[in-house]
């Protein structure tokens, strides 16, 4: 049974102060916002969306463990809340905290748009795919309101550059007509987050993203359409969601994918100390199982830094999840190809650009 006093329709249980200004000053504990999606009652706090004005937003990925060249976030911080999410800890390079703030003061960057169409345009880039959602997911609720990914599609589509996406929200779907239109040249692949098939877990896990039945009609819907994707099995959590890797890939198979990829749970900065907190609150009955579980997979911690291993994890536990992992996609997904996008349209773009110039 949940902690009596377990927030409702959020991830982090706590504040935390920000690494950075935790000996300038204190930060307190807000109310939980309304969130009708869960029922829950109205308080006088309200996400807020905070305009900044980075000076680029095309970022070089250089850890050898994820599978992108380059990466962008319209937005900082991430309402969908997920209790596991590594990306919380990037919230301190921007003044706010790692636990709540991180889903409360999303950070806008209204000129997205216009920083991607600049970059597209400089002579020296060499066209490489470009994922949306390297951090935080560009379909979250913001999305709603500011509609930057679109905006960023549109240009990716005017300039010929592939793009991929990463999200687990349903909202990718608003935007079918980009993605069909991409797809034409072999310039788009979704990857769609499914961490489990239980909507109890889901709520608890993740507790503002989109429904379980919600992502595979969204994996059958772009499917359908031409569109390859992914599902990202992600994070595996021995003893929350491990014991559902097979259904998840079949389930996922079953409606489109052509492919599925999976990390091991790493609980990284101040995630740790977080989804402690959060478990015990959530699943007390199981919390010292499950973070002894994780912690086997990681040479006795909850997390491991090291480059090749730390997506991996090491030991018996790990090593039967990926056996699991094979079977399955020898089970499933036999020749399906998830694929390589097309680089060679942006060239061409850029040199008949250039040639009206001449």
């Amino acid at each position: 049974m949940k902690d009596e006093h377990f927030l409702k329709g959020r991830g982090a249980q706590r504040q935390v102060a920000n690494r950075f200004l935790e000996h300038i000053h204190e930060l307190r504990d807000d109310f939980l916002e309304f969130c009708a999606l869960e029922g829950e009652a109205a308080f006088d706090t309200k996400t807020r969306f905070i305009p900044v004005h980075p000076k680029t937003i095309v970022n070089k990925v250089n850890s050898p463990d994820v599978g992108m060249a380059y990466s962008m976030n319209p937005y900082q911080g991430c309402e969908h809340g997920c209790i596991y999410c590594y990306a919380r800890n990037t919230h301190d390079y921007w003044g706010y905290g790692p636990g709540l703030d991180f889903e409360r003061n999303i950070l806008v960057k209204h000129n997205a748009p216009a920083l991607l169409e600049a970059k597209l345009r400089t002579a020296p880039w060499q066209a490489s795919t470009i994922v949306m959602s390297g951090n935080t997911d560009c379909y979250q609720p913001a999305e709603h309101r500011f509609q930057l990914t679109r905006q960023c599609l549109e240009i990716f589509l005017r300039y010929r550059h592939p793009v991929g996406i990463i999200t687990k929200n349903a909202l990718v779907l608003r935007d079918l007509d980009l993605l069909k239109a991409l797809h034409k040249d072999g310039l788009v692949a979704v990857n769609i987050s499914v961490t489990t098939l239980s909507e109890k877990t889901r709520r608890s896990l993740e507790p503002r993203t989109a429904t379980i039945k919600k992502r595979l009609e969204t994996i059958q819907t772009l499917s359908d359409a031409g569109i390859p994707v992914n599902a990202m099995l992600a994070p595996i959590i021995p003893g929350i969601n491990s014991h559902e890797l097979m259904d998840l890939a079949k389930t996922c198979a079953e409606h489109g994918a052509r492919s599925f990829g999976f990390t091991i749970v790493r609980l990284n900065g101040a995630v740790g100390g977080l989804f402690t907190d959060w478990i015990h609150k959530a699943m007390p009955d199981r919390a010292d199982k499950v973070l002894n579980q994780i912690k086997e997979c990681h040479g006795g911690k909850l997390n491991d830094s090291r480059f090749g291993i730390r997506n991996r994890g090491e030991g018996k536990m790990a090593q039967q999840i990926h056996d699991m992992a094979k079977l399955a996609k020898r089970n499933y997904y036999g020749n399906r190809e998830y694929p390589v996008l097309n680089t060679q349209l942006h060239a061409a773009f850029k040199n008949d650009q250039l040639s009206l110039f001449l």
